[in-house]
């Protein structure tokens, strides 16, 4: 198997302060023991307290080194997280979300940051309990870390650990949907300087001792079932923010925002800051404060600013204010005190409300971490219209804010990971980075999710089942792009139970009497439209009312699209006789849709049996399941494109309606119909938005489809056959003159150099080493092969 290699497995770990280091730790292997057999190593917790509800805790292990070594790994893992610390440097954070079933374990070599004599391991753990976010699971409090040899079995977690509850925590019973809540921290009782060999821990106590550590397969029952981290570990970068916009009681420098300006505030004081960082982000906040023993500082952080009448203009600050997520840090006045957030806070705006009392208070720095999956812009696209060099940009960056150690909907929100989504999350990443791992995770989970009925969750990790049937059928197409894109067979063919559970759950919902199907249980979410005819009795946003009634040509065709891709993988994985019959079935059900559901007089499918409403979905997946007979499709699409009085796709289904768009012929106009997001642009934003206005999020990567378009569309680059084994390349400029790309591929980078002129299109395609494809525009086609290939040809046609 060919796997492309964009990445170093022992990736620097940078996390924590700012500040460089030129010692580090870094990432490694874990003993192939450790995944066979139960630890030695047992969780730990504190005791006293429960081990279920809300708690902050510190746990800490002296150990002795004679000689430096030149390797001491470690496998640390903790419920629900943990940050880990050597000799008061930073070393990871985790652990990596999974299920209780995939509990996963981060393996560190720490040994640059030993030295002889006393050395510290210290972890901060903490349960966010009832206030975790959606996407957290848990079982109890608990802290594990496991050497990776008999050499490193000295700092095993048993009783000779230390541990202290932290009692200077506090949930805020402020929340955002799904994120969990903000920190309220009372500085006078942290035990600062916990984390250095020097602390004096005498105080405290010896910990509780639960289970020895195992993995799958071991044992008559579980508790966490520990799984070797399968992602990198995520980028930690210093990201100053960029400007202050907004003062209330006093003047703020903008060189403090430069950690080179330290603000003090005089003693019974209140001040405001509004900080811009000028674009969306996602970092971990640390603020650095001397002095101002029981001062109130408020940190507040926003997507946007609102007044009355909900958001503007993004960069407008006039009349409006800041409502977001806020932590609340009490310093307790002594010298260099740095709060940081447990979790990340995601960001445009940031608000600094402070009130001192008798003390003057010193703000020394205020800075982000940004925080990520560690995706490199591998990928690239320019062209003659500077616009759409805006569009990548921003595209890029709402996808990077959405993928983290699992890929999110949207950052400043729920955090989880849908189906739906993720299928277009992971055709970005493809194309930009190259970097598979983050999408193979994600496949798995979803996989892990499924329930007895057979079909998916629509999103996991989530402490709330939640079941979008149709999303079910996006995880069939994302494991069938995965196959195009990756010659992996061994991991398709463990998703293939997977897929045939799905299938048989729909085709039990087919209705004998109509061909179609019938009542589907749960949220059959399609999109976000607002015409669709739902109201209290049918109070499901997003879904057309005829997935609970009966008779949905929507999900009926979605269906048959799915079979589509399901029918390609198993005849891959050689069930031919099932091949054949879901064949069969998915020609019926689009016979049956086509048969009942198309209007002559208006030359459109309509939703439902009913006929209930028009919308360009179900036209949509007329042309992608091929329902609709291929000679009207070309019509079908230009009337679906142009006809206002349709139900509208919005930014997440114009991924299919640009699918539909290519597979009629007519992707020459793709670039002539990116208004909506030039439109976005126009509007300030500084990432994608979920939805047209008003919207909920501001970041959510189903809308930054674009970069896949930009690559795969206008510059044309796709897999010829399963694998990327071939490629082809059919571009489709439209009105530009000059398009350059770049496309990442298992062997290397396909590049694209081509200039249009009238009926001439001319230039260079690059492929990688033992790379061969074809090349196709209008009625021309030729044979590339690897290296340069000379591009000149003219559209005799035109």
């Amino acid at each position: 198997m060919k796997r492309i290699n964009l990445f170093v497995l022992t990736l620097f770990l940078v996390w924590g302060t700012h500040a460089e280091t030129e010692r580090r730790a870094k990432t490694a292997e874990p003993n192939p023991e450790l995944l066979e057999k139960k630890w030695d190593a047992r969780w730990i917790a504190c005791p006293g307290v429960s081990l279920y509800d809300y708690g902050v805790y510190h746990f800490r292990k002296i150990f002795r080194i004679k000689d430096l070594p030149m390797t001491y790994v470690i496998n640390v893992s903790a419920d629900n997280r943990y940050r880990l610390f050597v000799n008061g440097t930073p070393v990871c954070y985790g652990p990596a979300r999974g299920d209780l079933s995939h509990w996963y374990f981060e393996t560190v070599d720490i040994a640059p940051l030993l030295k002889e004599g006393d050395n510290v391991l210290a972890a901060l753990v903490w349960n966010m309990s009832s206030y975790a976010p959606g996407a957290q699971m848990m079982l109890m409090t608990g802290f594990i870390l496991q050497g990776n040899s008999e050499r490193e079995r000295e700092v095993n977690t048993d009783c000779s650990w230390k541990v202290c509850r932290d009692l200077a925590y506090a949930p805020s019973p402020e929340k955002r949907q799904d994120v969990g809540c903000a920190d309220i921290v009372k500085g006078g009782q942290y035990p600062w300087g916990w984390e250095m060999q020097s602390f004096d821990d005498t105080a405290w106590a010896s910990p509780v001792l639960l289970r020895r550590g195992q993995p799958y397969g071991l044992g008559t029952g579980y508790d966490w079932m520990l799984c070797r981290r399968d992602i990198p570990l995520m980028e930690d970068t210093l990201l100053r923010m960029k400007a202050i916009r907004r003062t209330e009681g006093m003047t703020v420098p903008q060189a403090f925002l430069q950690g080179k300006a330290p603000l003090t505030i005089p003693a019974n004081k209140k001040v405001s800051v509004l900080i811009d960082q000028t674009f969306l982000t996602n970092a971990y906040p640390e603020l650095k404060v001397s002095g101002g023993k029981d001062s109130e500082i408020r940190v507040r952080y926003g997507e946007a600013l609102f007044n009355d009448k909900g958001k503007a203009h993004r960069n407008d600050i006039a009349g409006r204010k800041i409502t977001g997520f806020t932590d609340i840090f009490y310093p307790d006045g002594g010298n260099d005190r740095l709060f940081r957030t447990l979790w990340f806070r995601c960001y445009r705006y940031v608000q600094l409300d402070i009130e001192t009392k008798e003390q003057p208070l010193t703000i020394q720095d205020l800075y982000g971490m940004y925080t990520a999956y560690p995706f490199e812009e591998v990928g690239s696209f320019s062209s003659d219209d500077p616009e759409l060099s805006k569009i990548w940009t921003v595209g890029w960056r709402t996808a990077r804010l959405c993928a983290n150690e699992t890929y999110f909907d949207c950052p400043y929100y729920e955090q989880l990971q849908y189906v739906g989504d993720t299928r277009i999350q992971a055709l970005i990443s493809l194309y930009v980075s190259g970097d598979d791992r983050l999408m193979r995770k994600a496949i798995r989970m979803f996989d892990y999710s499924r329930t007895y009925e057979g079909i998916t969750a629509s999103r996991y990790p989530s402490r709330v089942p939640q079941y979008i049937p149709p999303f079910s059928l996006y995880w069939i197409n994302m494991v069938h792009d995965y196959w195009m894109y990756r010659d992996d067979p061994d991991f398709i063919k463990s998703c293939m139970p997977g897929v045939k559970t799905i299938l048989a759950w729909f085709v039990d919902k087919i209705e004998p009497a109509t061909g179609v199907l019938g009542r589907l249980p749960h949220w059959n979410f399609i999109d976000w439209p607002v015409q669709w005819p739902w109201d209290n009795e049918y109070p499901l946003g997003g879904t057309h009312r005829a997935t609970l009634t009966g008779g949905s040509a929507i999900v009926t065709l979605q269906l048959a699209y799915a079979i589509r891709d399901a029918v390609d993988l198993l005849k891959e994985c050689g069930e031919k006789e099932l091949a054949a019959y879901y064949e069969h079935l998915g020609i019926s059900l689009g016979q049956h849709v086509w048969n009942d559901c198309w209007n002559e007089g208006k030359q459109l499918l309509t939703d439902d049996l009913q006929g209930s409403s028009y919308s360009q979905h179900v036209n949509i997946m007329g042309i992608l399941s091929d329902a609709v007979p291929k000679e009207k499709q070309v019509d079908l699409f230009n009337r679906l494109a142009t006809d206002p009085s349709l139900i509208q796709a919005t930014f997440y289904y114009r991924f299919y309606l640009f699918r539909a768009l290519k597979k009629v012929g007519l992707a020459d106009r793709y670039v002539s119909m990116l208004q909506p997001w030039k439109d976005m642009i126009g509007i300030g934003l500084t990432t994608f938005a979920e939805n047209p206005e008003p919207t909920r999020s501001d970041c959510h990567a189903w809308s930054a489809s674009p970069l896949i378009d930009f690559l795969a569309t206008v510059c044309g680059v796709e897999p010829a056959e399963p694998g990327f084994k071939s490629v082809k390349i059919e571009p489709h400029l439209g009105t530009l003159q000059r398009v350059k790309g770049n496309v990442p591929h298992p062997n290397g980078i396909i590049s694209v150099s081509l200039e249009q002129k009238g009926k001439r299109l001319k230039g260079e395609l690059t492929l990688p080493p033992d790379l061969v494809g074809t090349f196709k525009w209008r009625d021309n086609e030729m044979t590339l092969t690897a290296g340069v290939n000379k591009i000149d040809v003219t559209d005799k046609h035109k």
